[in-house]
Parts: C-alpha cells; sequence; structure tokens
C-alpha cells in the first residue's frame, strides 16, 4: 500500500500525529500508536452498546405514555434491524474505497443523531403534544437513520483493525470491537437508573451526545496513513461468492441462536418463577449483566490474555452455547433462578468466544482489499438474527416454553456439523496458524 503524506503543518494531521505518532523514516503508525487508535475505536464504540441497551430498558415501559402497543415497540426495531441487513454490506464495501475513518465516522454522526433524534420524539410524546400515529411513524423514521448509516460504524472498524493486524492478531483484535459492545450492554442499565432521576427520556438524550462525542474524536484523532486498499469497486464482493456463503449462512444461524435467550429470558423468568413485574425486571436485569459480563471474560482473558486460536475458539463457543441452551431446558422442567441466571451466564460466555473468531476467520478467507467488503457482509447477515429471533422465538414460545431453547439446542448442533464438513471454514480458521495467502476471488 502507498503512503498518503499529510500536508505540511497540518493541523489535524500533527495532532493525530501526537496522538498516534508514526514511524519517521517509514511514515507507518507505531506499534504503540495503533495500540493507541485501537483503544481510541473501542472507547468510541462503546457508545453503541449502551444505547441498545437503553433503547428495550426505557421504550417499553413508556409504551403506554406514547399510545403504542407491543407490537408496535418491537417493529421499529425490526425495520431498523431489516435495514441494517443491508446497508452494513453496502458502507462495508465504501470503506475499501473510501477508507475506514470517513465511513466509521459517518456511523457514529448517524448514531448520534438518530438517538437524539429517537429521544426528542419520546419526549414529545410523553408531553403529549403528538398523535401516537405520528410518534410511531417518527420513532421509525429516527430509528431508520441508524439502520441506514449507523450500520457503517461496525464493519469499517472491523476492516481498520483487519488491515493492522497479522493473521495470529486477528482473533484479538475482532474481539476488541465485540468487548467494546458488550462493555457498553453491561453498563446501560446502571447508566440508565441513574439518570433516569433526570426524567424518563435523558438516559438517551446522554448516549445520543456520547455518540456525536465519539464522531468528533474519531476525526481528530484517529490515523489512517496508508490509501485505501481499492480506488473503485469494480466487481462488488457478492452474499453468494462461495468465498463468503459459508459465513452468511454460519452468521444467519449463530445471530438467531445468540438473539433467542436474549429475547425470551424475561417471559422464562416471569412464567417458571411466577414473579411480579418489578421482581421480573429486576432478575432479568441481572441476570443479563452477568451473561454480559460472562462475554466480556471470554473476549478480554480468553481471546486476549490466552491467544486461543480461532479453531479452538469457535469449537468451544458452539459446545458451551449448546450446553446453555439445554441448562435452561432444564430449568424449565425444575425451575430455579440460579440455573436460569447460570445458563444466561454460559450463553455470554459462548457467544462470547464464537463471535470474535468468527469474525476473524471470515476476515482471513478473503483478500486484503475486501475487509470491509466481507465484514460488511456478515455483520448485516449476523443482524439479521434480531430479526428472526422475536418472530420464530417467541411463536415457539407461546406453543410451548422450553421450545426456543430446543431450537436453540439444534441451532448449536447444526452449527457444529456445518463446521465439521465445510471446508471454506475449515481453511479459514486455519488461516491464523498457517503462513497461507487468502484466496483469489474467483474471475
Amino acid at each position: 500500500m502507498q503512503s498518503v503524506p499529510p500536508p505540511n503543518g497540518h493541523w489535524l494531521e500533527n495532532l493525530r500525529s501526537r496522538f498516534a505518532p508514526e514511524d519517521k523514516t517509514t511514515g507507518v503508525t507505531t506499534e504503540a500508536g495503533r495500540n493507541r487508535a485501537i483503544t481510541l475505536l473501542f472507547v468510541c464504540l462503546i457508545a453503541n452498546g449502551i444505547g441498545q441497551t437503553l433503547m428495550f430498558a426505557i421504550l417499553p415501559p413508556l409504551a403506554d405514555d406514547l399510545g403504542l402497543d407491543e407490537f408496535q415497540i418491537g417493529s421499529i426495531f425490526a425495520v431498523s434491524a431489516t435495514i441494517w441487513v443491508f446497508s452494513s454490506a453496502f458502507w462495508g464495501a465504501r470503506s475499501d474505497v473510501w477508507g475506514r475513518r470517513p465511513v466509521i465516522l459517518i456511523g457514529l454522526l448517524a448514531f448520534g443523531i438518530s438517538t437524539l433524534s429517537f429521544a426528542g420524539v419520546m419526549l414529545i410524546g410523553v408531553w403529549g403534544w403528538l398523535t401516537p400515529l405520528a410518534i410511531y411513524v417518527l420513532l421509525i423514521a429516527s430509528r431508520s437513520i441508524f439502520g441506514l448509516f449507523g450500520s457503517g460504524a461496525f464493519p469499517a472498524s472491523q476492516a481498520y483493525i483487519a488491515d493492522r493486524t497479522t493473521a495470529d492478531e486477528r482473533a484479538q483484535g475482532m474481539a476488541t470491537l465485540n468487548a467494546a459492545f458488550g462493555l457498553g450492554a453491561a453498563v446501560g442499565p446502571g447508566i440508565g437508573a441513574a439518570l433516569t432521576v433526570f426524567g424518563p427520556v435523558t438516559p438517551i438524550f446522554f448516549v445520543g451526545v456520547l455518540g456525536l462525542l465519539s464522531a468528533i474524536a474519531i476525526f481528530l484523532l484517529l490515523p489512517e496513513r496508508t490509501a485505501p486498499h481499492k480506488r473503485e469497486i469494480i466487481k462488488p464482493l457478492s452474499w453468494l461468492d462461495p468465498r463468503v456463503l459459508p459465513f452468511v449462512l454460519f452468521a444467519v444461524v449463530q445471530g438467531t441462536a445468540g438473539a433467542i435467550p436474549i429475547q425470551t429470558i424475561a417471559f422464562l423468568i416471569r412464567d417458571t418463577l411466577h414473579t411480579a413485574t418489578a421482581d421480573t425486571q429486576q432478575l432479568t436485569g441481572v441476570a443479563l449483566m452477568g451473561s454480559a459480563i460472562a462475554s466480556l471474560f471470554a473476549q478480554f482473558v480468553l481471546v486476549q490474555r490466552f491467544k486461543l486460536r480461532t479453531r479452538f475458539l469457535i469449537y468451544s463457543g458452539i459446545v458451551v452455547a449448546l450446553a446453555s441452551n439445554l441448562m435452561m431446558v432444564l430449568a424449565v422442567a425444575a425451575p430455579n433462578y440460579g440455573l436460569i441466571a447460570f445458563a444466561l451466564v454460559l450463553s455470554g460466555l459462548g457467544f462470547g468466544m464464537l463471535r470474535p473468531a468468527f469474525a476473524a476467520a471470515a476476515s482471513l478467507a478473503v483478500s486484503p482489499d475486501e475487509q470491509g467488503a466481507v465484514a460488511g457482509i456478515t455483520g448485516g447477515a449476523g443482524a439479521s438474527g434480531f430479526i428472526f429471533a422475536p418472530l420464530i422465538g417467541n411463536a415457539l414460545y407461546g406453543l410451548g416454553i422450553s421450545l426456543p431453547f430446543l431450537l436453540g439446542a439444534v441451532l448449536m448442533l447444526g452449527l457444529l456439523a456445518y463446521m465439521l464438513t465445510s471446508k471454506s471454514l475449515k481453511d479459514a480458521m486455519m488461516r491464523d496458524n498457517q503462513d497461507l495467502a487468502p484466496p483469489d476471488p474467483p474471475a
């Protein structure tokens, strides 16, 4: 890659050079500078994780005040998730052409604007200044800004990490990004509880401002001293590309299986332990926080410190997530909160190992100039789980409490069988410990 020299005396480049210095001879960012840049990405992406949990925690209890029902609340997030599935691939590919920093910046700006707009509509709705129909439409529009433009931040960040890590460092780098989201999800409920004393919508405003501040930090400090791998997209990376399709299928199944416990845990606690609404909310919050902490342990300790191989992480993550679903089934037969909470902790641990290792394997399956595209495609495929999980999981739950978790177990067994039979997946997993070049794109 050709180095892009900064303009002499340009204050912005000078600021970035002080934050993440470059080698004066080669013009390449030093290792210390690279670590600072990755840490900056980590901090700036925490806001996304906080926003996700706050939205689910704050909007549903205000549904009656806004005049909305449960279906409308769910559809607001489903519309955004549907847009995300397809826009993520677009922005990932754009980052291969424009560079990573511009797309990350667009994504974080969109997240901040979307979140502030969402909070503003909620506040106006609580004041009674709009009809329920107008509130519903405006909430969908506000959230869709995030789905349409905010979806670029994560795949571009993932590609930024891929550009700056070797094959054997890839899983550790991807774990950093997943840990940022997990940490935000873990602290989100606490931040929400603390800020609601200033008003029910205040936490959402806070996260929106945090998103804008993160965008400013990326603009001012994040270095990107190499030209994009591609000057134009001659042939876009396809979802059906034989190097990519196995990862798309894997991501859809993994995303659905990972979302089912999160979507149904509150119902499971309520219906098996027969708790009141307030107790259900409290017990659910504690269990979800335990799951988030277990995921962080997997990403910070198991992946980062022990530097476990991609192959081991994926197989172990599948087995642990399988055990989690079977434990949920057991909890239905013998109701016990400790068992339910521990099962959710295992779910967080399993997917905490699985997700970064899968992202690393997908990254290693394609060439360096396709990193953004593959991150966008697999990220969008994984996000589809948040569309399928509430539809399939809730429908099965109505037929039998244990059925969603039996489905989760079947899905994990399916992934295990797929791993054992797919040559593309096995080859990609071996690239983190062998000097293998990524496959050439098909002619």
